[in-house]
């Protein structure tokens, strides 16, 4: 008994410590399907019911809001695969061609009544239904026990809360931010001196593969925000759903504003070979500019994902300064780009365009712009909601909490703290 005790406590310090998703999963799922056999055995008259511990494998999800959803598509297709092989059963036995249209008819009727990926599960629960003797007592237990596995996959997540996945999304993004700093550093290094096509052709196909990147960390934030949804533990999950979603936003925008940037190197790389991108004094200013805004990139990454008020004080303050001083070199460059145009004439689209991709990656980091981009979202979201849910709307905004919620966040310059 002391073993299995020291057992489960080291069990469960692996899983607070990393809270994988993998085997919070496995956990939640292995002990829903074996309470809900359980609970079957006494209920149903089947002498094993097999069909609550599939469904409650099938319906508890890593979130709440997901084993909500999932668990109401899945009763529902089972209820309709029995429905439509009673139907069947009345009519005709179990043929070869009965079953061909048994298939037929409850995939078709799977579309229908909108279970999306659960159509299949309507074809399973007809035939499993059809193709045994005692029809009507037997459909009516595959129900029972298919609402045994739906309530206690649900319950399950009411009883052991799921995990948030705030604070993984978090370190994804900065995880993209971080990546997007190191090619902005080497890019800006290798503006100072000779860079031959290759290189900058390198660059070009690294800012291409933070595509992919973007895609992994929208997936972290897909999971995250379903956790938010629906969830007993947390209490503004709409508004960290916004500050993450628009922050990964800006990055996404910051992405594919650097890869035009990689493609204007590359391109003037072609243009002036063998001679550097650009002159000594342009190329230094370049670098340097580059360097702070791939610290600006880093501390915008850092703002989005720390909920606690004064570490997100600190943070925009800090961005603010970067951006500041970004700025300034960005004037100073401005000055440089065009005195070189104006030496170089046949490379004066190239050199603006250097310049006007520098400056909307600067706008997009801007924290007033990024304070109106969250509002915005907001007033979206708040829309959607209205037309939804027309009653609920109306009564939080009679009680007010959604716009004290922001005045108590935001404070009087409208940031996120």
């Amino acid at each position: 008994m002391r073993e299995v005790r020291e057992w489960t406590a080291h069990a469960r310090r692996i899983l607070h410590k990393r809270r994988d998703p993998v085997v919070v999963q496995t956990l939640r799922s292995a002990t829903a399907a074996t309470i809900a056999y359980v609970i079957a055995l006494r209920l149903s008259p089947e002498p094993a019911p097999l069909t609550a511990p599939l469904t409650a494998l099938l319906v508890v999800q890593v979130t709440l809001y997901a084993t909500l959803t999932n668990g109401f598509r899945r009763v529902n297709a089972v209820v309709t695969g029995v429905l439509v092989a009673i139907a069947f059963s009345l009519l005709v036995g179990l043929t070869w061609w009965s079953l061909a249209l048994l298939l037929v008819a409850s995939l078709a009727v799977g579309r229908l009544v909108r279970v999306e990926e659960y159509v299949p599960e309507v074809a399973i629960s007809a035939m499993l239904v059809l193709g045994v003797t005692t029809v009507g007592d037997t459909a009516w237990a595959r129900v029972v026990e298919t609402l045994i596995g739906a309530v206690v996959g649900l319950g399950c997540n009411l009883l052991l809360a799921p995990p948030v996945w705030v604070e993984e999304a978090g370190e994804s993004i900065e995880g993209l931010a971080r990546r997007l700093r190191q090619l902005m550093l080497r890019m800006g290094e290798e503006a100072v001196g000779g860079t031959p096509p290759h290189r900058a052709a390198e660059r070009l196909h690294e800012a291409r593969r933070l595509d992919h990147d973007i895609v992994e960390v929208d997936a972290a934030l897909r999971q995250a925000e379903d956790s938010l949804r629906l969830n007993p533990r947390v209490r503004e999950g709409l508004l960290h759903r916004v500050v993450l979603r628009t922050g990964l936003d800006t990055l996404e925008i910051c992405t594919v504003v650097l890869r035009v940037l990689a493609r204007s190197f590359t391109d003037l790389a072609k243009e002036r070979e063998p001679e550097p991108l650009f002159e000594a004094e342009t190329g230094a200013a370049l670098e340097q500019l580059m360097s702070e805004i791939a610290d600006a990139v880093v501390s915008f990454a850092v703002l989005v994902t720390t909920h606690l008020s004064a570490s997100a004080e600190s943070a925009e303050e800090r961005l603010t300064a970067e951006l500041r001083t970004a700025a300034g070199t960005r004037d100073k460059l401005a000055l440089l780009l065009r005195e070189e145009a104006e030496r170089e004439t046949e490379h004066w689209q190239l050199l603006g365009a250097v310049l006007t991709e520098v400056n909307r990656i600067l706008d997009e980091l801007d924290t007033e712009h990024r304070t109106r981009r969250l509002f915005e979202e907001l007033d979206r979201v708040s829309r959607e909601q209205r037309v939804r849910m027309p009653r609920l709307t109306r009564l939080r905004e009679r009680l007010g909490v959604q716009e004290q919620m922001w005045r108590d966040r935001t404070g009087v310059g409208g940031r996120f703290r």
